[in-house]
């Protein structure tokens, strides 16, 4: 095996290119085409520059004397470990078109869970922000404004009104400090977010969330039966596949569970059962893995649990959606509603503060 020092091109690769990419290698390698030929052919047709840089680069990699699973892993921010693993097992096993499109509908699916999850909530977030930006309007322009009105008229103001004033000067004196705290605690918290002790405590609590907790479970569980079963069903080791799963869970807390799992199945558990004991997993899982292990069809029970609980977490998204909007519209009920109503609450009493 050769070696090149070249360094990998950089730059952010969407799932759908790797996706597509996938589909397209497994259709030229079925054909019989060369390697090293089906990734120039690639390289043309792939519109992203970043991915042509990659694709061109392993192209020389395989041209050195590189296999194709060497070449992609000198490329992580495109090809993960579960990718290459699968590749890796692809090449040895002399089926890569069989595992190319299987990796192809494991990461179209993956996306497709992302897409909706983000779609979902682009609609409240917009809200919220929107409200946000109304409110801080409200506060440091127009609630002044009328604050001189008040003063001229004189008498004495409602409650409302008179807490809606103080909180409006407290706003325009301290904004760009609130503003600045603000963003400080985002930065603190992405930094500790970052560390190990951080992103498990974080990962923890998102679990016990009310509402989105479940939702966050089910995430979490569906993407590792959905990678567990790929890697098998791809003929990847066992332990391996544990590992692999692991690094690619998204979540500290899993992450750990599965680390911890796969040690005890090296000293010589089965599989269902340290899953079992990481107190992460629904009783529904765990079983059916465990018939899955004492019948030889654990590949298949993985990915029947993983269809269960993506179909689930569409359905959780959906309710989540119906939930948070009567709450939002309730919120700017309140916040915006009580704005105005403190406002015009001295209007409506306008012949008692005339004197």
């Amino acid at each position: 095996m050769k070696s090149l020092k070249k360094k990998s091109a950089g730059g952010r690769i969407k799932l759908d290119e790797i996706s597509a990419f996938s589909r397209q290698l497994a259709t030229m390698v079925r054909a019989g085409l060369p390697i090293y030929q089906i990734l120039g052919i690639l390289s043309q047709q792939t519109e992203s520059k970043n991915f042509q840089k990659v694709i061109a680069q392993m192209q020389e990699h395989v041209g050195a004397g590189n296999s194709l699973s060497e070449a992609m892993q000198r490329h992580p921010q495109a090809f993960a470990g579960l990718y290459t693993s699968m590749v890796k097992a692809g090449e040895a096993s002399g089926a890569l078109d069989e595992i190319l499109n299987r990796l192809s509908d494991y990461l179209e699916s993956s996306s497709k869970l992302q897409k909706k999850i983000k779609s979902s909530m682009m609609y409240p977030t917009a809200i919220v922000i929107m409200a946000a930006v109304i409110t801080a309007f409200l506060l440091l322009k127009v609630v002044p404004t009328f604050k001189g009105i008040f003063e001229g008229l004189g008498g004495k103001l409602p409650l409302p009104t008179v807490v809606l004033l103080k909180v409006s000067d407290i706003f325009r004196k301290y904004f760009f400090f609130v503003l600045g705290a603000l963003f400080a605690l985002g930065y603190l918290f992405k930094m500790y977010r970052k560390t190990a002790a951080g992103k498990f405590q974080i990962d923890k609590l998102s679990f016990r969330l009310p509402v989105i907790g479940k939702l966050v479970k089910k995430i979490v569980v569906a993407r590792f039966c959905r990678t567990f079963a790929t890697l098998i069903k791809s003929g990847v080791p066992i332990l391996t596949s544990m590992e692999i799963v692991a690094a690619t869970s998204g979540n500290r807390v899993m992450e750990l569970a599965v680390v911890h799992a796969s040690h005890s199945i090296r000293d010589g558990q089965s599989i269902a059962e340290p899953l079992a004991q990481a107190g992460i997993f629904p009783l529904m899982v765990t079983k059916m893995i465990s018939v899955g292990e004492e019948v030889g069809t654990l590949d298949e029970m993985l990915s029947k649990v993983a269809d269960f609980y993506e179909s689930e977490v569409d359905a959780a998204v959906s309710g989540l959606t119906s939930l948070i909007e009567p709450l939002i519209m309730v919120f700017l009920g309140v916040v915006i509603g009580g704005i105005a109503l403190a406002i015009f609450l001295p209007i409506f009493k306008i012949t008692e503060l005339i004197h």
